[in-house]
């Protein structure tokens, strides 16, 4: 069976990293991710991974606090490079090789990024884990996300969350909410949904990038989505 996409660019929040502890790193959750990213580079599906730093530290956040914005976003930058090396961790201790990626350098602790050096690993069957989100302040992890995923020249952006898509309200706060299976970025701007930032979903628009978000908290979404072609999540496009 071949699967639906060939190259994605998987979007992971830091939040979804703390598990069930609300804080840093909870390796049981890890460990689910590397084995459903490993499964699925086995079906055959060349993977690039984009990871936030919002369970180490939040940019925006330090600046409210009084940080300096570009300092408090470099924080973040370097939060995402945890992330990114733990995520790394996990997967060679599943068996799937990997290789970190930094838009910023920082050998040894990952390769400088570049779009050739993560499709030459992608190609090998490596997962691309690329950590730094832009390398630049002021953008987010989804525009660095949406940039990459640009690059690498993937089939879809799958923005894994905590909700199994994109609702008319935030579901864990309105109980009304109901769940689109489909939606044009066009409708996304014109209704104010959150599923993106506005930079990230321009972005995708104008380079035609779609994309799915889906809960990637349930063991075995990511093969559904990606080889099975489940509807278990909302299509942006």
């Amino acid at each position: 069976m071949e699967a639906r996409f060939k190259r994605i660019l998987l979007k992971l929040s830091g939040e979804s990293l703390m598990g069930a502890q609300g804080h840093g790193i909870d390796t049981q959750r890890v460990n689910e991710y590397a084995s459903q990213i490993k499964e699925i580079v086995e079906a055959g599906v060349q993977v690039g991974i984009v990871i936030g730093g919002g369970n180490i530290f939040r940019g925006l956040k330090g600046a409210t606090q009084g940080f300096d914005r570009v300092k408090g976003d470099q924080m973040g930058m370097l939060a995402t490079v945890i992330n990114s090396l733990a995520l790394s961790s996990a997967l060679t201790a599943a068996g799937q090789p990997s290789v970190v990626l930094t838009a910023i350098n920082m050998f040894p602790i990952g390769e400088q990024y570049s779009k050739w050096r993560a499709i030459e690993a992608m190609e090998q069957g490596k997962v691309a884990i690329m950590s730094c989100g832009t390398g630049m302040p002021f953008f987010t992890t989804d525009t660095g996300s949406s940039l990459r995923g640009i690059e690498i020249e993937a089939d879809v952006m799958l923005k894994g969350t905590r909700v199994d898509g994109v609702y008319t309200a935030d579901p864990e706060k309105d109980p009304t909410a109901t769940k689109f299976d489909e939606i044009t970025f066009d409708e996304v701007y014109q209704r104010g949904l959150k599923v993106m930032d506005m930079t990230a979903t321009i972005m995708c628009k104008e380079n035609n990038l779609p994309i799915y978000v889906f809960n990637m908290d349930v063991v075995g979404n990511l093969r559904k989505v990606v080889v099975d072609g489940a509807p278990i999540g909302t299509l942006v496009h």
